[in-house]
């Protein structure tokens, strides 16, 4: 018999299956993934946005005003 990998949901903290059964991996289900997307979409999660600090700005218009 194969167990099937449980997961954390990274959305509501719940059990997830980890596998090919699970359209929605890593997400427990389609409300976890669609509200995850939401919050990329809307810009509430960001990756941080800093300018190199050595000064090696390729671009003139590039450089900070």
């Amino acid at each position: 018999m194969l167990l099937k990998r449980l997961v954390k949901c990274p959305r509501c903290g719940g059990d997830s299956v980890y596998d090919l059964s699970n359209a929605y991996r890593p997400f427990c289900g389609e409300r976890c993934k669609n509200i995850d997307l939401g919050a990329w979409s809307s810009e509430s999660f960001r990756l941080p946005d800093q300018p190199p600090t050595d000064g090696s700005y390729d671009e003139p218009d590039l450089l900070p005003q």
